[in-house]
């Protein structure tokens, strides 16, 4: 499986904040919100991952990210020349996905929780025997506001509707996504939407219709933020500091994920520390290399 992050679009939720930078490099507490969804690829185990923006944007994505190769991924880049849609993005990914299944990440979307990670390993690994596809569902107290995913009592899906007015779950489909190759294929042959984009829910209503589409539940002790409006940028923020501070533990640390992962070692991870010696994450770095 290779993984996708999709960090384009304008940001107009958050304006005037994003008129001239784009979103996903504004701090979320005290590192960029494009390494939380980083962090969750690598997490399970994605280490050839591309990121897709937008053309006046995509210097800024190299520039924070680079080629990926100092904590031991893989990270190519492509540009999306206008917002088409999320399932659009398959479709300029194509070359990069050849014959591999896929992972598919919105980069203001922030996840939390223990056990989120086997959940997500355990429905990558079916993907990889199965085939088929994978969406992932949020509770919520106002499902009119969201995708929403209707299932039956054994986990079956059985509907998607976007944003109705009459909601028959509180389950909300999150950014995040899991598809076989089939995914490109279906993207293409897909109709734009009236407001003129290749639909993601369109890309799954395909996979529903053909018993292909699968999903897994974030209950209880799941934290889910879709940071792209400034009261849930806000809450992503404060969520991420309470945690840090009470458990001395950083969320979306890339350059830990890499190192407990094996793929970098002690002496990398200081050279990483280094420049940010005099800032606490920069601390943070030295002290897991001096544990």
């Amino acid at each position: 499986m290779k993984g996708i992050i999709l960090a384009g679009g304008s940001g107009t939720r958050l304006y005037p904040t994003t008129v001239a930078v784009n979103k996903h490099f504004l701090p979320i507490y005290n590192k960029p919100m494009i390494y939380y969804p980083l962090s969750v690829l690598m997490l399970i185990g994605l280490r050839d991952i591309l990121l897709i923006s937008n053309p006046e944007d995509i210097d800024c994505c190299k520039k924070c990210l680079s080629d990926g190769s100092g904590i031991g991924i893989r990270i190519s880049y492509r540009v999306q020349e206008r917002p088409e849609g999320l399932a659009h993005g398959l479709i300029v990914a194509e070359d990069f996905v050849g014959d591999d299944s896929v992972g598919l990440i919105l980069g203001d979307n922030i996840f939390f929780g223990h056990g989120l990670f086997d959940i997500l390993v355990e429905a990558k690994m079916d993907i990889d025997r199965s085939g088929g596809a994978y969406v992932f569902g949020y509770y919520v107290h106002d499902p009119e506001r969201y995708g929403i995913i209707e299932v039956d009592e054994s986990g079956r899906v059985l509907s998607l509707t976007e944003k109705p007015s009459h909601p028959n779950s509180n389950w909300a489909g999150v950014g995040l996504y899991f598809y076989d190759n089939d995914c490109i294929g279906i993207a293409k042959n897909l109709l734009p939407s009236p407001r003129g984009e290749i639909e993601i829910t369109s890309l799954n209503q395909e996979y529903l219709k053909a018993g292909k589409l699968k999903t897994k539940l974030l209950g209880r002790g799941f934290a889910w933020f879709d940071a792209g409006t400034h009261d849930s940028f806000l809450e992503a923020g404060e969520f991420v500091a309470a945690i840090e501070k009470r458990t001395g533990l950083m969320l979306g640390c890339i350059e830990e994920i890499a190192y407990r992962k094996g793929w970098i070692g002690r002496e990398q991870l200081l050279r990483l520390a280094i420049p940010l010696e005099k800032t606490d994450y920069g601390r943070y770095l030295k002290a897991l290399a001096e544990e």
